[in-house]
Parts: C-alpha cells; sequence; structure tokens
C-alpha cells in the first residue's frame, strides 16, 4: 500500500512505496535510479542523471525506511558490518534491479541499476560479431573491463547463456550480486551469490574447482589471492571468466601483472602468456539520435605473437598487434568508434570524446568539405580513415 507524506504547500507528496520509483524508473525509459538524503529521486535517461519531476526531496529518515523495504535480515548485518553492501531484488510486475547501499555522511544513500528482462545476445546489444567466439574456448582466461556501468555483467551474461543453449557443460558462477538468473538447459548453471552462499570471491573459487566445474565465472578479480586462484583454474583447464575495472586491453594485462608483488611478475607474465585467450574493453556511448547508449569495444584475442609480446613485458607494442589483428577478430577502441561512426550509429564529436588519442582520432575522421562528386550533392561531409 502507498503512504504518503504531507508536505508544505506547493510540494509534491512523497511516496513512501519503492514499487512506485522503480515503476517510475521504468516509465522514464532509466537505466539508474539514485536516492540520497536532502535530495528528490534522481534518475539516469539516456546517461544523464535528471531530477523526478516535481518531486520532494527525501530526508535522511524516509531514505531508511525505502531501504527497509529491500533489505533483508542478512543484507542488513552485512550493511551495518561493512557500510555497503551489494545484492539483486526482483519485483513483481515492474522488474529486477541491482541494488547498491552504502553510507555517506552518516546517512544512507542508494543505487538501483534495472537489468534487462531476459538475456540479450550479441546482435541485440551491438557488440563485434568476433565475441561471438568467447562461448566456444575451450579453456583459459577470458576478461571483460571497463568502468562501472559499461555493461560487463551484460556481456558475460550473454556469454555464458550461449554456452548455456549450445554446450553440455557444467557452470558455476559466483557473483556480487546474481543479476541475470539463469535456467539450465544443455548445461547444469549453479549461480552462487556473495555472502549469502559464500563469504568471499577467493575462497568460493577454491571450491569450485572441487565440484567438477568445465566453466567458472568469477563476478570480479577484487583482490589478489582472487587473480591467483583464477589464474591457476585456467591453467587446469577450466574455461574462467571475469571482470576488471580498466580502460582498455594494454591497461589489464598491467594492471593483473602490477597486482602481484615484483618477484612474481615474470612467473605471472608466463602463466598468463599461456592462459589469457581473451580481453574485451567496452564503455557505454550516447548513440546518434540520442535515444540510448551503444558499446564502444576494444577485442584482443591472445594471439601466438600477442603471448610473446606479454611474456617478455613488451606491452606497448600489443597495442599495434591489436590494430593490425582484424584477421583475427581483433580491433581497438579507435577502429570500433570510426567503423560506429561510418555506420551512423554515433556522431563524430561522441567518437573524439571517447577516444584515447584524440587528435589521432581526428586525423583519422577528416572531413572533406570541399565540394563532392555530382553524384553527391555539394557541402556533404565525407568521413574516411
Amino acid at each position: 500500500m502507498k503512504v504518503c507524506v504531507e508536505l508544505p504547500f506547493g510540494a509534491e507528496k512523497k511516496e513512501e512505496d519503492i514499487k512506485v520509483l522503480f515503476t517510475q524508473t521504468m516509465k522514464m525509459g532509466a537505466s539508474d535510479l539514485h536516492l540520497a538524503a536532502n535530495m528528490p529521486p534522481m534518475y539516469r535517461v539516456k546517461g544523464k542523471i535528471v531530477p523526478h519531476p516535481g518531486h520532494a526531496p527525501y530526508s535522511s529518515k524516509e531514505i531508511s525506511q525505502l531501504m527497509d523495504q529491500v533489505l533483508t535480515e542478512r543484507y542488513r548485518q552485512v550493511l551495518e558490518e561493512k557500510k555497503s553492501v551489494d545484492f539483486a531484488v526482483s519485483i513483481n510486475d515492474v522488474g529486477r534491479f541491482r541494488v547498491a547501499i552504502y553510507y555517506q555522511r552518516g546517512s544512507l544513500s542508494a543505487a538501483f541499476r534495472l537489468l534487462a528482462a531476459g538475456i540479450p545476445t550479441f546482435e541485440s546489444l551491438g557488440l563485434p560479431e568476433s565475441l561471438s567466439r568467447l562461448p566456444h574456448i575451450r579453456d583459459g582466461l577470458v576478461l571483460v573491463t571497463g568502468v562501472t556501468g559499461s555493461g560487463k555483467s551484460t556481456t558475460l551474461a550473454t556469454v555464458i547463456h550461449q554456452i548455456n543453449d549450445t554446450l553440455s557443460h557444467h557452470i558455476i558462477t559466483i557473483e556480487d550480486p546474481i543479476e541475470y538468473v539463469h535456467e539450465n538447459r544443455k548445461s547444469i548453471i549453479n549461480q552462487r551469490e556473495l555472502y549469502s552462499d559464500v563469504p568471499s570471491f577467493a575462497s568460493a573459487l577454491r571450491d569450485s574447482l572441487r565440484a567438477d566445474p568445465d566453466v567458472i565465472l568469477v563476478g570480479e578479480m577484487r583482490d589478489l589471492e582472487t587473480m591467483r586462484t583464477a589464474i591457476m583454474a585456467a591453467e587446469t583447464g577450466h574455461l574462467v571468466f571475469s571482470t576488471l575495472h580498466s580502460r582498455d586491453c594494454v591497461s589489464t594485462i598491467n594492471r593483473l601483472v602490477g597486482a602481484f608483488p615484483a618477484g612474481e611478475q615474470p612467473q605471472i607474465r608466463q602463466q598468463l602468456a599461456s592462459t589469457l585467450k581473451a580481453v574485451v574493453s567496452q564503455r557505454l556511448l550516447p548513440n546518434a539520435g540520442n535515444t540510448g547508449r551503444i558499446p564502444g569495444v576494444e577485442v584482443m584475442f591472445a594471439t601466438p605473437g600477442i603471448a610473446n609480446l606479454i611474456r617478455q613485458a613488451k606491452d606497448d607494442m600489443i597495442y599495434s598487434n591489436i590494430e593490425t589483428g582484424f584477421n583475427d577478430g581483433m580491433m581497438t577502441m579507435e577502429q570500433h568508434l570510426i567503423k560506429l561512426v561510418k555506420a551512423g550509429k554515433i556522431s563524430v564529436e561522441t567518437s573524439i570524446s571517447a577516444a584515447k588519442n584524440k587528435n589521432l582520432m581526428k586525423q583519422r575522421l577528416m572531413v572533406d568539405q570541399a565540394p563532392e562528386p555530382e553524384e553527391q550533392p555539394s557541402g556533404k561531409r565525407k568521413w574516411f580513415r
């Protein structure tokens, strides 16, 4: 039942049923809902934060009351111990949300990410065709990287769904929280959630190795022990998927190696050279019509040449190998951005702002404003590499 709070004249009444806010998230076409004290509900629409129209700010007490509607006793305990908690919640007739609740300046704040209904395909996500190879890798380590909110979990859910649909495997996922719920199809899937089912990624990963898995998904490699165990699992014949917060494929390798003590790094490079199979780095960009977002993607497959560069610590040469590795399914972020511009999916301005080297991107997207041949109207822009 909805309960309204009486406010001074001219202010809108505030809903105390969080389901109403979730429904509004859907109506606004928002990807996220943010709640904080002394602010109205805020929504991320088309990548930008906008307020709930005409909604009065919530007090700290009202935010706590809203959180009581989604917190279980277990998650409340984690919140009090760690001052933050992540989980997922399904709301009847609305949808499924990923939840992050945390303290700031002594009050609770929360972010709710609306999860897509069902599990998308590579095509519907707009991902490069070469990523359809990922479900068919036999063993090794595959990393999907990017900043928070770049679609890493969705990409991995799509990969796991493809494996589930086409191969007879035992799949174990370790997630914080479980975002996409998979049903057993051709494969068996066991999904374990941090704090509810397991105490940590590292311990859950170690336990999983004794459960006869073919495929293991580790939601995030947050600490050295998890990284070490994931590499070991990949070495012993398992296919391991995980995520890292890194900007591109080369920085992913640097960050992974750099997480280990200096004395171990040569050995880690040897292990990565033999186990790392692919790195996918992505970020979400506004589409050309500003009606939604589309992924910009960098793809690296660990060819023998790239594996040798990893082993020899020649990371600065990896980028050029990705750039020339089109026949192996690879592309740099800049190459993908150019492809999206030519297809009319993103604007030139968006591609330049998303590029690592903006000056180089401008050179590659040269503008010819001279009169065009007769078959094209005068003054029409022509974009080319």
